[in-house]
Parts: structure tokens; sequence; C-alpha cells
């Protein structure tokens, strides 16, 4: 198949000339920084000398005042907390990072953290979470990069007697969870500069939030963004503003990181030049292959690991998922390339495939290889539990999947995301 070619739109050549002068760049160079939404000095700026001084005051983002006090009043009262997360890449590192800071200042039989098992529980908050926090004596639970569509989720745990903070980046819906707060700089009446945050990302702000309270050294705190670098890498957020600034230290602190499994993750001779793109094709799937394969909560268990012996079995664990996730990917690939040859779709403008047999951890990742090969929206279903399809939707420049698909939700059980991808569960007969 032939390469299209799609061609952005000439930028305002006022705006191209202004910061070419304030730069002194070439014309080119501005077309390209004025077509990536950097149209001012200022701007340019930040993109090319990020530092400390961008990062954000937490309290902008809605709710956070009321996140603050109530982890406050359950350390102060004992009560047990539960760190609930996502089991990709930035729902894991999220985990990580909450549960590294609130063990510096909460003894651990007070702190736990859960991962839903993707096969039997799927995306999100599970009533099998809510039921494990309550049969074990936990009466405030944070969820990381999921929680914000979850409006049944947590009325089910508000009836159990169980509190909820929400830390997600993902849209909202029409209606907030009635949870104790929810920060999503998403929120349409959230004043927060930034929208484009990681799930990890609003977790950091969070722990800043706390600090402010229980005065960790700064020094501590931002040994924490590997953690962040690695959920920014990964989930493909706009390397711009803040994410830039987290980013850019967040690597800085990697390459001589003293996380025990980071550490084992990455090899010693190339600790001290990783990149963002070392992150994207050698950790992150690494990192991914649990949550797709196996459990995300190995995953976890290896970032906040402490035990060099327990490590090392992780990591080879994980690296053996790994294994079994390549396979796994360039099967169902040639599979669903070969279905959208025998079936005539390639010339459609969306691509829709599905086989009962895929494995759910993948399809995301052969929806990415489609667009690799067919340039369009695509989504790829398959089986899941009791009965109901799910898929996971990628979609390509300039076409906001999440919107589209908002526009025939009523035929979903569950469904969530951003511009560039989603995921959503359906019964069979309404496919």
């Amino acid at each position: 198949m032939s390469q299209k070619w799609i061609y952005k739109p000439e930028p305002d050549e006022e705006i191209v000339d202004g910061l070419s002068s304030s730069l002194g760049f070439g014309t080119f160079e501005s077309k390209l920084l004025v077509l990536r939404g950097i149209d001012n000095y200022q701007k340019a700026r930040e993109f090319f000398k990020p530092n400390l001084n961008d990062i954000h005051n937490p309290f902008l983002m809605a709710d956070m005042q009321k996140a603050v006090e109530r982890i406050a009043n359950a350390i102060e009262n004992g009560e047990k907390i539960l760190i609930y997360g996502d089991y990709d890449v930035d729902g894991t590192t999220a985990v990580a990072l909450m549960y590294l800071y609130l063990s510096k200042i909460v003894q651990k039989k007070y702190l736990d953290y859960y991962i839903p098992d993707r096969n039997s529980e799927g995306y999100g908050i599970s009533t099998e979470g809510i039921d494990f926090a309550r049969d074990n004596g936990f009466s405030l639970i944070i969820a990381l990069d999921c929680g914000i569509k979850a409006i049944d989720m947590i009325n089910y745990a508000k009836e159990a007697g169980i509190d909820f903070i929400i830390c997600d980046h993902h849209l909202p819906g029409e209606e907030i969870p009635d949870a104790v707060a929810v920060l999503d700089p998403k929120r349409a009446d959230c004043r927060y500069p930034f929208k484009e945050l990681s799930g990890c990302g609003v977790g950091f702000k969070l722990c800043q939030g706390l600090n402010t309270i229980y005065r960790i050294p700064e020094a501590e705190l931002f040994e924490l963004t590997d953690l962040l670098a690695i959920s920014i890498a990964a989930d493909i957020v706009s390397m711009t503003g803040e994410n830039r600034v987290l980013a850019k230290m967040g690597l800085k602190t990697l390459r001589k990181t003293r996380n025990l499994g980071l550490r084992l993750l990455i090899p010693d001779d190339k600790l001290s030049h990783f990149e963002i793109s070392n992150i994207v094709f050698e950790i992150a799937p690494k990192i991914n292959a649990a949550g797709r394969i196996s459990h995300g909560k190995a995953a976890v268990e290896l970032m906040v690991s402490d035990n060099l012996k327990h490590a090392h079995q992780i990591v080879n664990d994980i690296m053996d998922l790994n294994d079994e996730r390549r396979e796994l990917d360039m099967n169902s690939t040639l599979s669903a390339l070969n279905q959208i040859i025998e079936s005539q779709q390639e010339s459609r403008l969306t691509t829709i495939v599905y086989h009962p047999e895929w494995n759910k951890g993948v399809i995301g990742i052969v929806a990415s290889r489609l667009i690799e090969t067919y340039y369009r929206p695509t989504l790829v279903f398959t089986d899941g539990n009791n009965g109901e399809m799910v898929a996971s939707a990628r979609s390509v420049a300039d076409f906001d999947v999440h919107e589209a698909l908002d526009l025939c939700s009523e035929y979903f059980l569950k469904f969530g995301g951003h511009h560039a991808a989603a995921g959503l569960s359906m019964e069979k007969e309404k496919i």
C-alpha cells in the first residue's frame, strides 16, 4: 500500500516572522515550532530551556485542597489507605510513586496497593477492588490513572463506607463521580494551567500538595520523577509545558536512579545516557508486559522493592512475559492484516477487525501496528468476559477517536480514553 502524505496548513506568516525575529531562527525552523503550538518567545523558552520555575502550584487543580486534607486526616487517625491504579505503565508507575511517597510518612502496615486483573476485572475501578478494600479494613482509596467515569463504582464504595480520591487525566463524562476529591486537569471547572499531565503526573501533583504539610526534603520528592518520566514517555502525552520540565528532570534522575527495580531493568552501560526513546522502546514494553500477559501488580512490586533477590526474580519473570507478549503481538498483527485483505477493507476510511482468540493484553499494540500500514482510525475487537466484547481504539493526527466514540457511547458498557486512544466494552449483539 502506498503512503498517503497529509500536509498541515501553512501557519500564519506574521506569527512565523515574529518568532523568527525574537529567536534568531530561520523561517523553516520557526514554522515547525508554530505548527507545534510554540508561537511566541515565552513558549519557545519553556520548550528549549525547561526549568523548575515552569512547574505549577498543585493547588491550582480543582479539589486539591480536599484531597490533601482527607489524606492528612486519614494519616492522623491511623486509617488504612489503598492505592489503586490501572495495569498499564502510566497506572503502575503512578501507584509505585504514590506508595513510595506515602511510605516516607506512613507505616507500611497502613498502606497497600491494588492493580485490577486485566482479564477478570478489566479497566478501571472494579467491584473486586472495592470488596478487597472493605474486607481488609481500608477506609480510603486513592485511584490513579482511572476513575473519572466510575460513577457507579464510587457510589458502591460509599455504600461500603469507603472514601475515594480520584487522580485521573482522561476526559470526563457529563457527570463527575461523587468522590471526596476528583483531580483531573481536563475537568471543565479546573483552572489548572496545563491540561496534558499523565496519570502519574496528576499523582505527583498530589504528592506536591501533601508535601506542603509533611515537608519531605525536596530532593527526596523529586527523586520520584524517574517513575514520572517513564509514565510521560510511555503514555505518549504532550512533551510540552510542565511535562517537558518533569520529563527532563525525570530523565536526569533516571540516569542515576536508586530505584532497585529500574536499575535491574536498565543495562548499566545504557543508564548514563538513557533518553525518552529508550523508555518508549525498551523499558515501557517490559513494564507493560506484566499487565498485558499476567498481572500488573508484578510491575509495581518491582518498582517499590528493596529486596535484591526478590527484584531479580520479578525482572526474570517480566522478561519472560515480554517475550511471550512479542510473540502474541506478532501473530495477532499478522492475523489482523490478513483479515483486512481477505475482507477487502484496504480502501476503507477506518479499520475494524475482530478475532475471538486475540489476547486482550495486546489488541492496543495491534491497533497501533495496523495504523503503521493503513493510516486511519482503527478498532481491534476481541472477546471479553460474560459474553462481552472489548476493543482498543487508536487514531491518527487530527481525528479525535474519543469524540467519535462518544457519539455512539450508548451502545457501550464501558468507554474511556482521550483523542488518540480509547478502550471500550460492549455486548456482542450490539456490534
